[in-house]
């Protein structure tokens, strides 16, 4: 198929990457934007030939081949089998589902349609975690047998700009496991195992989160059992000094990334410490900074070049490349609902949870009807929905506004 995929973006702020993708690259076309706030759509309405929508219902009509949804985190699921019914493509933002009914329903809405679902969870992508699971696939690290991914965002500088003084953004609603993926799924990406089993954990509410007005815990941490007995621990939120870093242990040795603050490139290195056979022990560590053929075409598209990956294999995909490298809905349903049943765990005194296997139909029924969800069915913090004074979110909307005011008058 030579002709351009059609794109719609639904969500202008985070979506910005995905505009930015066909400007540059030219891999695909966009041609419909949709978002509720009119200061997100100002710049794409500079764009000439990108029609604008504030109603979904409208901009799901436009003529298009596929949709991107980078809206609010919470409501990718729904929007998600619209398009689907819709009649198109999907690439999904995180996470990919809220609670285990939306995923039920995701999963037989993609298996019912046909068509493409991939998930855009970029850390996948990046240079340290993108080598990891090619050398893992070539068998030089042996038998996966433990792991760890950290996802630390200190957001406090930014939260006016992503939270807009809010008290009901999701953002500041959330249980601590519940933005799990960027730390689980590079995990389950480089090993392609599946989670069957959590014990999470809360780390407390904060003088920092008073100051934002985030109502849960700080972060969250999984420990989860793999199908092959493997242990990875999970961990991520917002404590105070960032933190993507990756490392897997297996039956020939080691492979890790660089932490932010050893100065070496951080997620842009990996170190290498492998042996030939299992039982041959060398110590003989090689440092990377790896590259592939797309490197350059991604340099510069945002998260050190990771953003670039999920929207041209999605892209390839949809024209119909069996080959393309795209994380499909079992795999990103797998890398969302540990951090929900974690949260269950964390409720529940500690306890581990099962996690079902929702590629097997004979599990779905079992979970269809949980859709418990934060405000209504779950509190944010475990300890109890605490009270924030409104003066923190009036302090931050003005900060929001103010940058706006800014912006208005470049």
């Amino acid at each position: 198929m030579n002709k351009k995929i059609k794109i719609g973006v639904l969500g202008a702020f985070r979506g910005e990457t995905m505009i930015n993708f066909c400007k540059k690259t030219g891999e695909a076309q966009l041609v419909a934007v949709c978002d509720k706030y009119d200061v997100a759509l100002k710049k794409v309405k500079k764009e000439k030939g990108v029609t604008c929508y504030n109603d979904f219902d409208e901009f799901i009509k436009h003529d298009m081949d596929a949709v991107v949804l980078a809206n609010y985190a919470t409501e990718h699921a729904p929007f998600a089998i619209k398009c689907l019914k819709a009649g198109k493509h999907v690439l999904s933002e995180v996470l990919a589902v809220s609670t285990p009914k939306e995923a039920v329903e995701l999963i037989e809405a993609v298996e019912d349609s046909g068509l493409v679902y991939s998930y855009a969870e970029n850390y996948c992508y990046m240079p340290a975690t993108k080598e990891m699971a090619n050398l893992y696939k070539q068998g030089k690290l042996g038998e996966f047998e433990y792991g760890e991914g950290e996802y630390i965002h200190n957001c406090e500088p930014i939260w006016p700009e992503i939270t807009y003084g809010d008290p009901n953004h999701w953002r500041n609603n959330m249980y601590a496991t519940f933005y799990c993926t960027h730390s689980i799924g590079p995990l389950l990406y480089i090993t392609g195992l599946r989670p069957i089993s959590v014990i999470g954990f809360e780390i407390p509410f904060s003088s920092r989160n008073a100051r934002m007005g985030r109502k849960g815990g700080s972060a969250g941490i999984e420990m989860i059992t793999l199908e092959n007995g493997a242990i990875i621990k999970s961990l991520h939120g917002g404590l105070d000094k960032n933190s993507i870093w990756y490392t897997i242990y297996g039956s020939k040795g080691r492979l890790e990334s660089s932490r932010e603050d050893a100065c070496e490139g951080d997620i842009n290195t990996l170190y290498a410490n492998l042996d030939d056979f299992e039982g041959i022990y060398k110590c003989e560590p090689i440092k990377t900074k790896p590259k592939d053929e797309l490197s350059e075409m991604a340099d510069g598209l945002g998260h050190a070049g990771s953003d670039y990956y999920p929207m041209h294999w999605f892209i390839e995909a949809c024209k119909g490349n069996k080959n393309a490298q795209t994380i499909d809905v079992y795999q990103a349903v797998e890398m969302t609902i540990p951090g929900i049943y974690a949260y269950y765990s964390v409720l529940d005194g500690g306890k581990p949870q099962a996690i079902p296997n929702l590629r097997n139909k004979n599990e779905r029924d079992a979970v269809r009807f949980d859709d418990r969800k934060v405000g209504r069915d779950l509190p944010s913090y475990s300890k109890g929905d605490l009270d924030i004074d409104p003066e923190v979110y009036e302090r931050i909307k003005k900060l929001y506004q103010q940058k706006l005011n800014k912006e208005t008058k470049k």
